[in-house]
């Protein structure tokens, strides 16, 4: 795999490299890829690879970004965090399985879902799918649907106190492949709108993107420390680039979380010219 792969997102310089298996997901970080990442690792200079791994270099803690034009197949990734639970990301495609369930119309619990992540609307959400089962192949099967093949909505909560779809190992190059088909599927135009009206105390990261439609999610594992991530839509002059990242700062604290995703979208925004939008097949 060379400059031609990496030539769907980066329109500035590129390395060379190659790759005997089959990979529809390009890494590019400051060194050699992990041991379990296919692909090839390069940073070019004044891109936003470089960009990427100068302020990872400089945080404490680990990050991840995965990306892709919309309609596109090819994913590139960068930085050192690859996947965990999805917190209230999750509730992206459980809004779009509810809504197509109950009619199609954004409901109170639809718009508080979304807008404010509102945890009890979600549940409710939920129960109007029918059992926990059937409940968690309705989202199962959006995610299906948008492209990624492999993330499993669990039934039952494996934390008494946190929902069972927001605890679903969601990689970061599932929800980005996701993401990139999100505004092709079927009654998805409605919660989009709502993934752009984020309430202005959840704008963090990609908030900072005028129009951006995108949902956050966060929340702290067994030892109190917390996992922030957000994943959605931003606009390139070439069309839309679905984006999803995640940082998980030493400290545990949830603020030094959303500071890190701040930086990071800071990054993207500084080399936005570099990247290559698309749209949904006509």
């Amino acid at each position: 795999m060379g400059c031609a792969a990496l030539a769907v997102f980066l329109t500035a310089g590129c390395g060379s490299g190659s790759d005997s298996s089959a990979s529809d997901e390009t890494s590019i970080t400051a060194a050699a890829s992990h041991a379990d990442q296919k692909g090839l690792s390069i940073t070019v200079p004044g891109t936003l690879a470089a960009g990427v791994a100068e302020l990872q270099a400089g945080v404490r803690g680990h990050m991840g970004m995965a990306i892709m034009p919309v309609g596109g197949d090819q994913v590139v990734s960068f930085g050192d965090w690859t996947t965990g639970p999805a917190w209230s990301t999750m509730k992206v495609p459980l809004t779009i399985a509810a809504m197509r369930h109950n009619g199609g119309t954004p409901s109170y619990a639809a718009t508080a879902a979304i807008t404010a992540s509102d945890n009890t609307a979600a549940d409710t959400l939920w129960q109007s799918l029918g059992s926990n089962q059937e409940a968690a192949q309705a989202v199962q099967s959006v995610l299906r649907e948008g492209g990624d093949t492999k993330t499993t909505v669990p039934a039952t909560r494996s934390r008494p106190e946190n929902s069972a779809f927001g605890q679903a190992d969601w990689s970061l190059a599932d929800q980005v492949r996701f993401a990139s088909r999100l505004p092709c599927l079927p009654q998805s135009a409605p919660v989009i709108d709502l993934m752009e009206q984020i309430q202005s105390a959840q704008r963090w990261g990609l908030g900072a993107f005028s129009g951006a439609e995108f949902k956050g999610g966060w929340g702290p594992d067994a030892s109190g420390a917390y996992l922030v991530r957000q994943f959605g839509l931003i606009s390139a002059p070439s069309g839309q680039i679905a984006i999803a990242f995640a940082a998980q700062p030493d400290s545990g604290a949830f603020s030094d979380g959303m500071t890190m995703l701040d930086k990071l979208s800071a990054v993207v925004s500084q080399h936005l010219s570099e990247l290559s939008g698309g749209r949904c097949p006509a």
